[in-house]
């Protein structure tokens, strides 16, 4: 048989071949170029992380696609409010309802035609709502607030002291990547606030989804497509407005340490919003734990902010100290009310807790400021110890609660007037006694005395480069300044150190 028959014979299957089908399908994907020598380098264009308005990149605007789809967002406004941390945007909550791939972002090559339509960039393209059932319909829906922060464009950089130490985030802590770090950072305040709304004692934005970097939230609003006023932009009517919105936050304090258990760390006049003439607390991503090592210090920070915005509206304020006290302590003395409810702790407030009214007032908070606040023996260094041997350490047992004292005592903060005839009454008893004793023994009264004088004049005298004089403060910089600068003409130039390393390490 000739081969020409044998190819008769040949039956080819008229179906194509499965093979082919998979080339067809994946053939796009197989790189037919040079191999390069740089193997497992890609290379990325900046276009991908570019960045409107300092948070909406490419990959916040897939997240933001993503709630749209899943019907948690309905429509993605304009911009409320800008910080060093995060924008927020208004939004219409969704439906529930998965959607499809109808509703698109626009992308970052489609947003110069959002600006040219001047529009905001990141709004969604919706169709225009033209009938009154529809605007009704979007008045109906409930507002969002939708916090985004940054993160290419990173302005707030010192988050570690925030969250080094705190349990909660023990094992979730990466400070050199900066979308883990704001991904752990939007987490932490999802989680503060939800622990702050479900406590139902101090008002709080309701909070709704966390995604990477976008917190979604309940909006604060006025009705009319505002958002309500912060305390700082608050037009107070009378004074005693004033007095009753301090007197509230206070008692926040409080009840964030106490039943929270949390510190706010920036509570100012800039983190809280008066809606429905309730004061409510926004901005607790940096809150901590009492725990956490710096929680103290934040507490201090948080009482002084309050305080500083307070007496410039005029009003009379308390000590920090006495604040500071008033928050830790676990019992309250005289207090007969729910330690839960704002209302009966801001009226034990407006009774107990004497007026900061003299200047030496004034300087115990000087002092109060300068301490160094310990939770334990691991904070101490050993000229603590020191000090302490010496009679010259301050153990704070009137601020940190002990297991002795654990109340805080109304009775003993402002009866000055009893204390002081008390005194009187005790020197008195002294004196009557001191007229029977020896010659040597007054000589030595004398020389305490004296010796207590001194230690006084040294206690008075606050030593530091805070209050240091203005112009010690210029000299000493300017001879430091002198000093580094003929330190700089004996320097070896960083080549020439190069080059003698080389040389060692050569001869070796």
């Amino acid at each position: 048989m000739s081969l020409e028959g044998k190819f008769d014979k040949l039956k080819v299957h008229e179906s194509e071949h499965i093979n082919s089908k998979i080339l067809e399908k994946y053939g796009h994907k197989i790189k037919t170029d040079e191999l390069s020598d740089t193997k497992g380098k890609t290379n990325k264009d900046k276009a991908n992380r570019a960045t409107v308005e300092n948070v909406l990149d490419p990959r916040t605007m897939k997240s933001l696609k993503t709630l749209i789809n899943r019907g948690v967002i309905f429509e993605f406004n304009g911009c409320l409010s800008t910080g060093k941390e995060a924008n927020v945007y208004h939004a219409f909550a969704g439906d529930g309802k998965v959607k499809g791939n109808a509703e698109v972002l626009p992308q970052i090559s489609e947003l110069e035609d959002v600006l040219n339509k001047e529009l905001i960039p990141g709004q969604i393209e919706v169709p225009t709502i033209k009938s009154e059932e529809e605007q009704t319909q979007l008045k109906q829906r409930k507002e969002y607030a939708i916090k985004i922060y940054k993160t290419s464009i990173l302005v707030f950089k010192d988050r570690e002291r925030y969250v080094d130490g705190e349990f909660r985030f023990r094992n979730a802590r990466s400070q050199h990547n900066p979308r883990k770090m704001i991904k752990i950072w939007a987490e932490k305040e999802f989680r503060n606030l939800r622990r702050i709304f479900q406590s139902g004692i101090i008002p709080a934005p309701e909070p709704v989804e966390v995604k990477y970097n976008i917190l979604v939230m309940e909006f604060l609003g006025r009705g009319d497509g505002f958002a309500s006023p912060r305390l700082r932009d608050h037009q107070y009517k009378t004074r005693e407005e004033i007095i009753y919105y301090y007197h509230t936050l206070v008692a926040y304090i409080r009840l964030l340490y106490q039943v929270c258990r949390l510190v706010h760390a920036d509570l100012s006049e800039y983190n809280t919003i008066v809606h429905d003439d309730k004061l409510y607390v926004i901005d607790v991503s940096q809150s901590v734990e009492p725990e956490h090592p710096m929680s103290l210090d934040f507490l201090r920070m948080d009482i002084k902010n309050v305080n500083g915005y307070f007496e410039k509206m005029g009003i009379d304020i308390f000590p920090e100290r006495i604040i500071f006290q008033f928050v830790i302590s676990s019992e309250l003395d005289k207090f007969t009310g729910d330690p839960r409810s704002s209302v009966d702790l801001r009226n034990y407030i407006a009774h107990y807790l004497p007026v900061k009214c003299t200047d030496e007032d004034e300087l115990k908070d000087e002092i109060f400021r300068s301490l160094h606040l310990v939770r334990n023996l691991d904070g101490l260094e050993e000229r603590d110890f020191d000090r302490f041997t010496d009679g010259k350490f301050d153990l704070l047992k009137t601020l940190i609660a002990s297991d002795n004292q654990k109340n805080f005592t109304a009775s003993t903060q402002f009866d000055f007037n009893n204390d002081l005839s008390n005194l009187d009454a005790n020197n008195d008893e002294s004196d009557d006694n001191g007229e029977s004793c020896d010659d040597s023994d007054s000589e030595n009264d004398n020389e305490s005395e004296e010796d207590d004088d001194e230690y006084s004049d040294e206690e008075k005298q606050l030593k530091g480069k805070r209050y240091e004089d203005k112009d010690d403060k210029k000299k000493r910089k300017q001879e430091a300044k002198d000093v580094k600068r003929e330190k700089r003409k004996t320097k070896v130039k960083k080549h020439i150190k190069k080059n003698l390393v080389k040389k060692t390490k050569s001869k070796k």
